[in-house]
């Protein structure tokens, strides 16, 4: 009699295969590592690698912990106005699985700039048309008004039925070419919003942040930046604002918000975090002969006056291209202190911050303006002495402190280059120089960049 083995042998399981990515110029194990949220360690052993110079550039690397996903993984910024229910929607690709490809324990973490992995079919997508559900509308009335099946448009959009809809609510949609064309834009904002880039990413602590809106007719636009209250100014079809982050703002997360109402008035709203980072400040220690000049009770009324001032924007941009020079160009690149100094005043902690950038120069050295605007200030300041405030329009202020002698007064249209006053030694200094800040959004911003590159 045979005897039969009592179970079945079990076949072995083959190894899922891993994704792959294909090393670029510039890679290296750790910065592939960062970029796909994993440790050297385990992407140098799933691929065999003892020696960091075995990288070569095209080599495919597999990228360990991502089982479920195969093919060739690319990255790409998240850009501002994306989430993870639009970016889910664009690539048709499960909300679950794509939190676990880019290994999200939080939704809010896809913040503007963020590396988003991705497969390259998922990457290669086409735009899609966008639509926005009104109050009032069903999923239904949607579909049939674009030429749409409603079933599609649940299906496309990951809704459990046709009436999950919900106003404000921004849906890809498929339908006759000629009734729905593509339109290019950030997915999870409505189709009459474009493109919108911020910049720099991540911003930084003391520089000066740019968002910009292309659309049309946006009616009650209105955001805010980690707290600050943004001012849009309209050009066009562009909406631009341009606000300083403080150069003492704690570094972190934080949101960018934007609102407006839609065509029947619905009133629309989006958030997304956005990363500053630490500007990297030096320290130093400035001696003051006059201790009173450091005393808040000194120094706060003056801030204050400067702070009122800043908050009456100019609706036109007075000023065109790039800031020139405010001193002559042998005292350009000869700075006693930069912005954003974190310093100490007679060995006090460093709790002040250094607002402006210091020029050299001597009693009676010219002192130029950058760009064109109008003198909204000139007086005499305890801590700045001699002081002018020249207004360029949307929210953007230059001031020129310490002078011997003011050339211009209030009122007056200033073109760039034009001599408003001299060099002096007034105020509380150590030396003759002229102390130039740059303020956007009532904020004080490195004026060393608006020479070195043109706004908005």
């Amino acid at each position: 009699m045979l005897l039969w083995p009592l179970s079945p042998a079990l076949a072995q399981e083959p190894t899922p295969a891993a994704p792959v990515y294909v090393v670029e110029s510039g890679d290296s194990l750790w910065v592939i590592a960062q970029r796909f949220g994993v440790s050297v360690d385990e992407l140098a052993k799933i691929n065999g690698i003892t020696d960091p110079n075995q990288l070569v550039l095209g080599m495919e690397l597999k990228i360990p912990g991502l089982q479920g996903v195969s093919g060739r993984l690319v990255t790409k910024p998240v850009a501002f106005g994306e989430n993870l229910r639009s970016l889910s929607r664009r690539y048709n690709i499960a909300r679950d699985i794509l939190a676990r490809l880019n290994r999200m324990v939080n939704p809010g973490a896809l913040y503007a700039g963020k590396s988003l992995v991705l497969t390259t079919d998922m990457a290669s997508a086409a735009e899609p048309a966008r639509v926005t559900m009104i109050a009032g509308e069903s999923l239904l009335e949607l579909a049939v008004a674009n030429g749409a099946n409603p079933w599609s448009l649940v299906n496309k959009n990951q809704l459990t039925g046709t009436w999950q809809g919900i106003p404000g609510d921004v849906l890809q949609i498929t339908g006759k070419a000629e009734q729905i064309p593509a339109a290019p834009g950030p997915v999870a904002l409505p189709a009459v919003v474009t493109s919108v880039e911020v910049k720099p990413l991540p911003l930084v602590q003391g520089k000066a942040s740019v968002i910009r809106l292309a659309a049309q007719d946006l009616t009650n636009l209105a955001g805010t930046l980690a707290g600050y209250k943004l001012s849009f100014f309209q050009n066009g079809g562009e909406y631009i604002a341009i606000q300083g982050i403080q150069a003492m703002f704690t570094p972190g997360f934080y949101d960018l918000t934007l609102s407006w109402q839609l065509s029947d008035n619905t009133p629309f709203s989006f958030a997304q975090m956005v990363y500053i980072k630490d500007g990297d400040y030096p320290y130093e220690i400035v001696p003051v002969a006059d201790q009173s000049l450091t005393d808040p009770t000194v120094t706060q009324p003056e801030e204050d006056q400067l702070k009122a001032l800043m908050a009456n924007n100019t609706q036109m941009k007075l000023w065109d291209g790039q800031f020139t020079s405010p001193v002559d160009a042998a005292y350009t690149e000869c700075w006693p202190s930069t912005f954003g100094r974190r310093r100490s005043y007679n060995g006090s902690a460093f709790s002040y911050m250094h607002a402006g950038l210091d020029f050299c120069g001597q009693v009676g050295h010219n002192i130029y303006a950058p760009a064109a605007g109008k003198v909204v200030f000139v007086g005499t300041f305890p801590v700045r002495g001699n002081t002018t405030v020249i207004d360029h329009g949307w929210g953007i202020f230059t001031v020129y402190a310490h002078q011997s002698e003011i050339n211009v007064k209030v009122d007056d249209t200033v073109t760039p280059d034009q001599i408003i006053g001299l060099v002096g030694e007034t105020g509380r200094v150590t030396g003759p120089h002229l102390h130039w800040e740059v303020w956007a959004g009532d904020i004080q911003v490195d004026p060393w960049d608006w020479l070195q590159n043109t706004f908005p």
